[in-house]
């Protein structure tokens, strides 16, 4: 049963991975869209309503698709196990969409990716959840593999480079309480309720960081090369990915899943060459094979334990 749960773990955060990678693609769209309203209002703020539409979108359609959701709104657990998630995903997505701004995407998935080495170093010290030499393979290998299949980072640590890094650290934290929260509430309940906390925090964000202003920032929900995007990332990107990262998630070690999640960059590789965003070039093969022989080899090793540990003992004649 416990392999079973685990398989279909697997395929589920596979898919978080695709809609994820497309994510990457309807950012871009959106932050071009919106670049007269950024020198107008502020980065900041316009990130920041950016965000907030984006898990407003994917609020509302959960609370009208699922029971579970509204129920979760009068339970004080639920809400608790959201703030944490949500103040863990805000500035983790503000920071991110912030840093990509002043770097090349090659350098942001590198650094991104570095939330797989964070989680398996919280883990390890925190946690006690053991860290086998396979795991610790394929986090070098998913590391990367993220980092150069797009060509070689070239670091110079700005500004963008620090804040990836720090959003970086911020998803390791996550991917950590993620497995904690979801083994002990309700997994689309409290999915809610990140939600919600995400939106609000944007809202207050915005305020903080541009004033009144933001007021009038809030119109670039409704510009022409927003809306389509802007649903996209709700629907697909925050509804759909966290939802079953939200499911899927506790049946796996944390650093497995983090695993998973570097092979994000393999998706957006693909959806920017069938966009003619890019061209191929031989690194795209050299990372997308090191990702994938980490996750190849994480996953065979794991469904090997996993097995043997389900064999029957045998009684003494």
């Amino acid at each position: 049963m416990e392999a079973t749960s685990r398989q279909k773990a697997t395929w589920g955060l596979l898919a978080v991975t695709f809609a994820w990678g497309a994510t990457f693609i309807w950012m871009k769209q959106a932050m071009n869209a919106i670049q007269p309203e950024i020198e107008a209002y502020g980065r900041i703020p316009v990130v920041a309503i950016l965000v907030g539409a984006r898990f407003t979108i994917a609020f509302v359609a959960l609370i009208l698709i699922s029971q579970e959701a509204r129920k979760a709104l009068f339970d004080q657990e639920l809400w608790k196990g959201g703030a944490i998630l949500g103040g863990i995903l805000l500035p983790g997505f503000i920071i991110q969409m912030i840093g990509l701004d002043s770097i090349n995407p090659s350098t942001s998935a590198f650094l991104t990716s570095l939330y797989v080495v964070f989680t398996a170093l919280i883990t390890t010290k925190i946690t006690g959840q053991r860290v086998t030499r396979t795991m610790i393979l394929g986090v070098a290998l998913a590391t990367f593999g993220a980092g150069f299949i797009e060509g070689p980072p070239h670091l110079s640590w700005g500004l963008g480079e620090i804040l990836t890094v720090i959003c970086a650290f911020f998803f390791a934290l996550h991917i950590l309480f993620t497995q904690k929260i979801t083994q002990e509430v309700n997994p689309i309940g409290v999915t809610a309720t990140s939600f919600l906390v995400v939106s609000f925090g944007s809202i207050i964000v915005a305020f903080v960081s541009g004033g009144m202003s933001a007021i009038d920032a809030v119109s670039i929900v409704n510009d022409q090369g927003v809306v389509i995007p802007l649903l996209c990332l709700g629907l697909i990107g925050s509804l759909f990915a966290l939802l079953l990262l939200n499911l899927f998630q506790r049946y796996l070690h944390p650093v497995q899943a983090a695993i998973i999640y570097a092979l994000e960059p393999v998706w957006t590789t693909v959806f920017a060459l069938g966009l003619g965003m890019t061209t191929w070039t031989a690194w795209i093969a050299v990372g997308g094979g090191a990702l994938l022989a980490g996750n190849l080899m994480v996953e065979l090793r794991e469904n090997q334990e996993a097995a043997t540990d389900e064999k029957p003992v045998q009684q003494p004649p």
